[in-house]
Parts: C-alpha cells; structure tokens; sequence
C-alpha cells in the first residue's frame, strides 16, 4: 500500500491578539489557532491564499500538517470563521490528533442517485440531517457519507441512520432513528414550520431553513 501523500500548509507563531488581529488579515494572513487532548494551545497565523488552497484539498475531514518551528504537527480543520457578508475566512481553528488514536468529526452527507417519487409522484425530497458525527482513525475519516436515495419509490418514505450500511473504517456515532431525508408532499407544509418558500422546491435543506429564520 502507498503511503498518502502529505499536505503540508506552513504556520507561524502569532504574537498579536484582540483588535490588532485585523492588521494581520490585511497583509494577507488569517489567524488561527491549534488545540487537542494533552496539547497546549497554540496561536498562529497562516498564509490566506495557501489555506484556501489546502481546504479546497481536505476539507473539514482530511488530516493535514502544520509546519510550524521545524515540526509537522497532523491536525483536522475543526471550524472555520467566515464573514457574514463576503465570505472571507476570518480565523480557523486547527484539532492536533494522534494518527494512531480513534478521533471524532462531522462528516457531510452526499446526495445520490434519484427518487423515483420525486421523478414520477411529484414528492419534494426533505434533507433533514447535512452531516453525521464519526468516529475513526484520522486518516480514515471519510470525505462524505453518500445516501443513495433510489429506493425512495414512494411519498412518505425515508432514510434513517439505521438504514446505512455499516463501514469497517469508521462508526457512526448518531442516534439510529434519527432521519437524514424524507420525501413528502407539496401540500405538507406543516412538516417544516420554519420553511419559508422557495425557488426550487424539489430539494429542501435544513441548512435553507435555519439560514432564512
């Protein structure tokens, strides 16, 4: 088996805290900090161009290192701040974890496939859960978790936790009952309270919901 290759994104230590942060954004840097179980927590600041370049890469799930003072320290990109308006990454927070020790993280669910009572019935596909809770190895950490939708023939089916295959790399954590999609009826409005209306009604997220509350 060959070795993955590594992804390596440079880091310095950062000196600069409170409201002088933002001088440190305008040369071209975000900051950051790293934290994990027995490890001191770190500030450091990391080039804004080379990170985007990496998340594109790893995303929430892929492990990656921090060359930080002569070190390669293995972390997983825990959280990111963005701003409300623009979008811009305004500071990250970095996990240090063991590659030889179990860790947890949200992992995306990805849509697959289509429904043949969406297609043909008319149903509207509700996605209630965007990610699952895993606990794995790091490097084992899946990029998403794919939920094949095919078999939903019928409105008023759906696919819950338990419904999902069993993976020997990694363990769902998430109750078994909890739902990830359903396919309802147009007139069922009352099953999303919280949903304002919408331009393409066939696919409703939860994340849609929250952001127009």
């Amino acid at each position: 088996m060959t070795k993955k290759e590594k992804t390596i994104l440079k880091a310095e230590i950062r000196q600069v805290f409170g409201k002088k942060v933002k001088n440190i954004r305008k040369k071209g840097l975000i900051p950051a900090n790293i934290f994990g179980k027995d490890f001191k927590s770190q500030a450091i600041t990391i080039n804004a161009k080379e990170f985007y370049k990496v998340y594109k890469k790893v995303k929430e799930t892929g492990v990656l290192y921090l060359e930080i003072e002569n070190k390669n320290l293995p972390v997983l990109i825990a959280s990111l701040q963005k701003h409300p308006v623009n979008n811009q990454i305004l500071h990250v927070d970095f996990k240090k974890v063991d590659l030889t020790q179990k860790t947890q993280a949200e992992v995306p669910v990805e849509i697959v496939g289509q429904s043949p009572a969406v297609l043909e019935k008319g149903g509207v596909l509700l996605i209630l859960t965007q990610s699952l809770l895993v606990e794995a190895l790091p490097e084992e950490i899946p990029q998403s978790i794919k939920i094949d939708i095919s078999n939903l023939n019928e409105i008023g089916q759906e696919i819950k936790v338990a419904d999902l295959l069993t993976s020997a790399s990694y363990k769902i954590l998430a109750e078994k009952e909890k739902v990830i999609v359903s396919v309802i009826t147009h007139k069922k409005e009352n099953v999303m309270p919280e949903t304002q209306p919408i331009t393409t009604p066939e696919i409703i997220t939860k994340k849609e919901q929250s952001e127009k509350v």
